[in-house]
């Protein structure tokens, strides 16, 4: 398994320790075992509300914060933007179709070569504020709030949704299931 993580921190309202680092290692490793995704990067971002308000406003035109947002790079449908990210920075490519997609992309045969590159799965960026604030009205740690949106937005990152109560149910339990693994307990 070559499951990645990286990660940044853009935020100054909680401190960003090795420890919660390695817990969300563990949690990545037990999301991708549990729903067999054997490799890839997520890329993960720590920010303030500010920041993700404005990402939430740019990207989904809701102009408030949020907890957590989730940008995969795995899901190229029909007039979806794929964004390519080059050593000055990035260039958006937009594809009519699934087919010039899927020509311009890469095949599983290629997904990781010799020099330790992993396929991106996306960036997930969760705003610590929001974290916080929610480990207080829940009643549990910020440690365990973290690790719940990160776990929430990979599994975004890899298809599943809550748009009716039914895929709720389905996403919920499994987040659960990976943070009870963890020790993530409420």
């Amino acid at each position: 398994m070559s499951l990645k993580l990286s990660w940044n921190s853009e935020q100054t309202a909680y401190e960003i320790t090795p420890a919660l680092i390695e817990k969300l290692k563990t949690l990545l490793s037990l999301a991708g075992k549990q729903e067999e995704v054997p490799d890839g990067e997520v890329a993960l971002t720590f920010v303030d509300d500010e920041a993700i308000q404005e990402l939430n406003k740019q990207y989904r035109g809701l102009d408030k914060p949020t907890d957590v947002l989730s940008f995969a790079m795995r899901e190229m449908g029909e007039d979806e933007i794929e964004i390519i990210y080059g050593d000055d920075g990035f260039e958006e490519v937009e594809y009519a179709d699934e087919t010039d997609g899927e020509e311009a992309g890469t095949t599983e045969d290629d997904d990781s070569d010799d020099d330790g590159y992993e396929e991106p799965l996306g960036d997930i960026i969760i705003s610590v504020p929001r974290a916080i604030a929610q480990a207080d009205e829940y009643g549990h740690s910020v440690e365990r709030e973290l690790g719940f949106l990160f776990v929430h937005g990979f599994l975004h990152l890899i298809g599943y949704d809550h748009q009716d109560e039914e895929e709720e149910k389905v996403m919920f339990g499994k987040q659960e299931h990976i943070l009870q693994q963890a020790g993530l307990t409420r």
